[in-house]
């Protein structure tokens, strides 16, 4: 969601804070803000739109010191306006702030009552206005800051700033990521380290409840008992910051390139020279009697996928739930549960809560991530990294891949310790896997051929998904992935429902693209196809080279893969589907790497 930046610097800070912004642009945002403070006066400057505007704004208006804040703003309270754009100010503080205030009602109406009238229509104004009341009443600006937090409800990153306050910063966390980045004399704030790699790789990561005093000398942190406390710092890679196109037109074409590469990496991580599963020994399957999976969006849909393979090869029962609903279905859960939270940031606020749910109830908790030191990672029993790299471009693929690789070897892992799987089955499995990133060249090499029938994909309104087995959940991701950057309606259903409504929908103007690898599922998907072509459908069939031959005849468009064994199949035919995707959002215009109203991070409710 929101982007966060502050600049304790020798240099000018303006310069430092939009390069800074511009590494959160994959966040997602509708506005941009930064404040700073020159000889003691607090100035701003704001923007709707991209950072760009920001930038121009910064040329005809320019903002020196070399102190600061910046904000880029997905708009939750108010519409995306330079009035209601962050950094929010009130007389002699300045704030921004990623999350959600949900008392501000109630705060804004004892505000008002003291005079101090809201201009905007954001929660986050209160937070400045409050703090301009404590202040008012003689308050420092530390203390000011640390009452106004605990009046406040909800989930929030913030970083203050103040008038006449030239080495001073103030941040704080409850429920949004904050990390303090350490440099030579300067210090800085960012949402996450990605902000931040261009000033510093010595990284330390609030923690719940935390609020730090910073200044060029360092940082005094408060844990949220009010007691001083010290937090590690921790030297983060440079590699994994990188955020390159890497000579590719947007960051989805160059991550969808890279799977090869970051799968082969994951592979090799887990692998004891290919032969056994390297995960921790205090993982054993045997101990538990279900496992209860939570997530969101292509996350869940990585879930969905796996309890096909866990089900099958380990016989352990799996429920798969959305995060947003498990936390308030408040489900009971067994002693002997086994929990898996499944998130790319590691930070997404509603799987982050449900995790938190689970504790003290699943004999274990066990996150699936893409960076290793986010809350979700340190708040897990276990921690499994998906290895996927840096992803910018907001609709997942990467990490979806890697996602469903390491979840595969979980599947493996317990049905080899559940005495389903001998090892000479075992080892086939893993001969296959590590042959996969040499499949996937081959599907990435048929991209033109992809980009043509997504040229006439572009033309349709509606489209329509059909999978069956561990392919359904492949046909909701493909149906998300294409209306997530293309904005063309599309929906994912299991095959076998076509006849329980979806048929409906079927006509001459309807794409339904068919992913039906030929497998034993393979010939009542192909029913299920004929039922479409019956009824004038144009089908989109994404099979391998035998289902091509059998599929017999009318079908609109084929795109062909290699054989790969049943198991693995979901993960190969990812590539088809984000590739339909991609083509058909840059074949329309769209911006594919920041799709409109959609946000990489989702760290509110």
């Amino acid at each position: 969601m929101c982007g966060i930046v502050g600049v304790l610097g020798n240099h000018e800070a303006a310069p430092l804070l939009v390069e800074a912004l511009k590494r959160l642009e994959y966040r997602g945002y509708d506005s941009a803000g930064i404040a700073t403070v020159n000889q003691g006066k607090l100035e701003r400057r704001r923007a709707v739109g991209k950072l760009v505007n920001l930038s121009d704004k910064l040329v005809h208006e320019p903002l020196p010191g070399k102190s600061g804040i910046g904000h880029t703003r997905w708009a939750t309270h108010g519409a995306p306006n330079v009035s209601n754009a962050h950094p929010h100010r009130a007389g002699p503080v300045a704030v921004v702030h990623n999350g959600i205030i949900e008392n501000y009602r109630e705060l804004r109406a004892e505000l008002t009552e003291q005079g101090l009238t809201p201009q905007t229509e954001t929660d986050t104004e209160t937070i400045v206005l409050l703090t301009r009341s404590f202040l008012d009443q003689g308050c420092t600006p530390h203390q000011a800051a640390a009452k106004s937090l605990e009046k406040l409800e909800g989930a929030f990153a913030l970083c203050f700033l103040f008038d006449g306050e030239e080495d001073l910063l103030i941040a704080a966390r409850k429920g949004s990521p904050l990390a303090i980045g350490h440099g030579d004399g300067e210090m800085f704030v960012g949402s996450d380290a990605i902000a931040l790699a261009p000033l510093t790789n010595k990284i330390t990561y609030l923690e719940e409840g935390d609020r730090a005093v910073i200044t060029r000398a360092g940082a005094q942190i408060y844990d949220a008992q009010g007691n001083q406390t010290n937090r590690e710092m921790r030297v983060v890679r440079v590699d994994a910051t990188r955020v390159e196109k890497a000579g590719h037109k947007h960051f989805m074409a160059k991550e969808i390139a890279e799977q090869p590469i970051v799968l082969g990496d994951a592979i090799h991580h887990y692998l004891d020279d290919g032969a056994a599963i390297l995960l921790p020994e205090t993982l054993d399957f045997t101990q538990y009697d279900r496992i209860t999976m939570v997530a969101c969006g292509t996350a869940y849909l990585a879930c969905l996928t796996s309890k096909y393979w866990f089900e099958q090869l380990s016989g352990l029962p799996v429920d798969v739930d959305v995060a947003s609903e498990f936390r308030y279905r408040e489900p009971p859960i067994p002693a002997r549960t086994l929990a898996v939270f499944v998130s790319q940031s590691g930070e997404t606020a509603d799987t982050l809560a449900a995790l938190r749910y689970c504790h003290g109830k699943a004999a274990t908790i066990l996150s699936v991530v893409n960076v290793d030191e986010s809350s979700i990672a340190r708040e897990s029993d276990i921690a499994l990294p998906i290895l996927a790299g840096v992803e910018i471009g907001v609709a997942s693929t990467k990490a979806f891949t890697c996602q469903l690789t390491v979840m595969a070897l979980l599947a493996l892992r317990a049905a080899q310790q559940r005495g389903q799987l001998d090892q000479t089955a075992l080892a086939e499995h893993l001969s296959a896997l590590q042959n996969l990133p040499g499949l996937m060249n081959i599907a990435l090499a048929q991209s033109d051929e992809i980009k043509a029938v997504a040229q006439k994909l572009a033309e349709a309104r509606d489209v329509l998904f059909l999978g069956r087995g561990a392919m359904y959940p492949l046909a909701l991701e493909g149906a998300l992935k294409l209306k997530e950057i293309s904005y063309i309606h599309a929906e994912g259903y299991a095959s076998g429902e076509l006849k329980h409504g979806p048929i409906a929908l079927v006509d001459k103007t309807v794409p339904v693209i068919v992913m039906a690898p030929h497998d034993k599922l393979f010939d009542k998907t192909v029913s299920n196809m004929q039922e479409v072509l019956a009824r004038g459908g144009k089908v989109v069939l994404i099979t391998n080279n035998r289902g091509a031959k059998e599929a017999g005849e009318g079908v609109w468009q084929l795109i062909q893969l290699p054989e790969v064994p049943d198991l693995f199949a979901p993960i190969l035919y990812a590539l088809p589907a984000q590739l339909l995707a991609y083509h058909t959002a840059v074949a329309k215009g769209t911006d594919v790497d920041q799709p409109r109203n959609l946000a990489k991070s989702v760290t509110v409710e």
